[in-house]
């Protein structure tokens, strides 16, 4: 068996399940733990496992409210925008895109009304902004 199909078996359970232990990640990856062990240090070394986490569903937590936010910057102004969306709490994650829009943002605020003053107020009104295009996540399908 080579060395990357271990490597992508141990990260697949990890990816499935981020609590698992080693003993369980060895059994489901059909290695040893001592195996596991190293190659989740030599992947945590080099950067290919950057953390750990839960995967919440914010839908079902009391007084959140998400939005997929399209968000098209001028290019001169790129780099301030990027550094300004990434330094604000209520953007979770930042992603550059090559679809309809420069950037994508996954926003998080306690309800709809305050998610749409933060779109308005701080992502519209950033200098460089042309336009934001927002999509208020409904329910978790998976």
């Amino acid at each position: 068996m080579s060395a990357e199909a271990t490597e992508e078996r141990i990260l697949d359970v990890l990816e499935e399940d981020a609590q698992a232990s080693y003993a369980e990640i060895a059994r489901r990856a059909e290695v040893s733990k001592p195996t596991v062990r190293k190659y989740i240090q030599k992947l945590e070394d080099e950067g290919v496992i950057v953390g750990y986490s839960a995967d919440v569903d914010p839908k079902k937590l009391s007084g959140q409210s998400i939005a997929i936010v399209g968000v098209d910057v001028e290019s001169e102004r790129y780099v301030p925008v990027t550094r300004a969306l990434k330094g604000h709490d209520a953007v979770e994650w930042l992603y550059t895109s090559s679809g309809d829009h420069t950037l994508m943002a996954e926003v998080r605020a306690p309800d709809g009304d305050a998610l749409g003053e933060i779109i308005d107020e701080d992502i519209t009104a950033l200098d460089g902004v042309a336009a934001a295009h927002p999509s208020f996540l409904q329910e978790r399908l998976k």
